[in-house]
């Protein structure tokens, strides 16, 4: 059996100093390098800021920095900007405007009016817009977004009553709950979509201006009536038309759905029209990178 050898007398043991002083070394020398990358160059700062200020301001616009640079967006609340942005208003409804609807509202019921009796088409509507609401087996097979031959003539009508107003319109389409899954339509979302885009295609094919329309799909996320019955998932199963007075009444009525937002909720975004109180300001669009936001304007200084 191998003997132990025993410990040398004059074995050194402070051997960890020399690794505690190199680690130490080490350190500093990572704090330094991080101190110097973290320095800021000024004169770099400065172009690079008046050279994004050019880019976001235009061909002609003014140099100088860019606020979103300087601490603030300018958009947000708490942000400050140089120059001000030409707020996007609703304007209150006028006469004429909601007259216009009502008459265009209450000849579709007159068109439709064997279609309004038996369910199968409703038209509500408000003063800032009015809808016509379709059941999706009015115009399409089920489970699929090719119109019908019955559509070609409910949509022709429809579009002779719009084809002659300037006013903006969006198609919405809603599902049931059912899920559906084909190589054409994946889920709910991409069934209703289509089926909005075909009613667009249709209308602009009887002679309304494309650049007027939108289609827009819901899928199966905004019922109007209960899923647990058959009834109500035939009911679900819809085409919405919505007819604005505007293209900005419009966009805060996508925002939402037409039935998911009252006329008295988007009223809320309409300036009074005489004397309004000095502490309530007006209502400012503001489009940022998560939807559209309305708050209160800041008064000009």
């Amino acid at each position: 059996m191998p003997r132990r050898r025993p410990p040398e007398p004059d074995a050194p043991l402070d051997r960890w100093v020399l690794s505690w002083a190199d680690f130490l070394t080490l350190l500093f020398a990572f704090f330094v390098v991080m101190y110097a990358i973290s320095s800021v160059n000024e004169e770099k700062y400065k172009s690079m800021s008046e050279a994004l200020s050019q880019v976001f301001s235009g061909p002609g616009g003014p140099r100088g920095v860019n606020p979103a640079l300087e601490g603030g967006s300018g958009f947000l609340e708490g942000g400050e900007s140089s120059t001000k942005a030409p707020a996007n208003l609703i304007g209150p409804a006028d006469e004429r405007s909601t007259l216009r609807l009502n008459q265009i509202r209450a000849q579709l019921e007159s068109d439709f009016s064997e279609q309004v009796s038996s369910g199968e088409i409703e038209v509500d509507g408000s003063d800032l817009w009015f809808s016509i609401e379709l059941r999706s087996s009015l115009l399409f097979d089920s489970g699929g977004a090719i119109p019908s031959i019955a559509a070609d003539s409910i949509l022709a009508l429809i579009a002779r009553r719009l084809k002659g107003l300037n006013n903006p319109i969006h198609v919405e389409g809603f599902t049931d709950n059912e899920p559906i899954a084909t190589e054409q339509f994946p889920s709910n979302w991409e069934l209703s979509a289509a089926r909005a885009a075909a009613v667009v295609r249709l209308l602009e094919s009887n002679g309304i201006v494309p650049a007027r329309m939108a289609a827009v799909g819901y899928g199966e996320y905004q019922p109007a009536y209960s899923n647990r019955t058959a009834e109500g998932r035939r009911l679900n199963r819809r085409i919405v038309i919505v007819v604005s007075r505007d293209e900005k009444v419009r966009r805060a009525v996508v925002s939402y759905g037409s039935e998911q937002v009252s006329s008295d909720a988007v009223s809320t975004m309409l300036l009074e029209e005489r004397n309004p109180p000095e502490s309530s300001g007006a209502l400012e669009q503001v489009e940022t990178q998560d939807g559209i936001l309305f708050r209160q304007a800041k008064p000009e200084q």
